[in-house]
């Protein structure tokens, strides 16, 4: 198994993540390869919380531009995650409501 610490890899902090939280939802990036069972024992393991439920999505990676060349931005994986009934939140979120 891997460390929890490598599956996520940042919270994602918008104004629809911060409304979600009112619900007990919380939004992070993560890694790639890893698979919605991976993620919730790594936010229980991390944070210390009972998830009820994990919903990923593949996000692709925006198309910049400077001057004639074009890239792309990598893409990756996002992961929001609603916690258990009961549960307490995550710290890391409480001050920026």
């Amino acid at each position: 198994m891997r460390i929890p610490h490598d599956i996520i890899i940042k919270p994602i902090i918008t104004e629809k993540s911060m409304e979600d939280m009112a619900e007990g939802k919380y939004t992070f990036m993560v890694d790639k390869r890893a698979n919605k069972s991976e993620i919730k024992k790594a936010v229980e393991n991390i944070f210390d919380v009972k998830v009820d439920k994990v919903n990923t999505m593949n996000m692709l990676g925006k198309v910049k531009r400077q001057g004639m060349n074009s890239g792309r931005r990598p893409s990756w994986k996002k992961a929001i995650i609603k916690l258990a009934e009961g549960s307490k939140g995550i710290e890391f979120f409480e001050g920026m409501e």
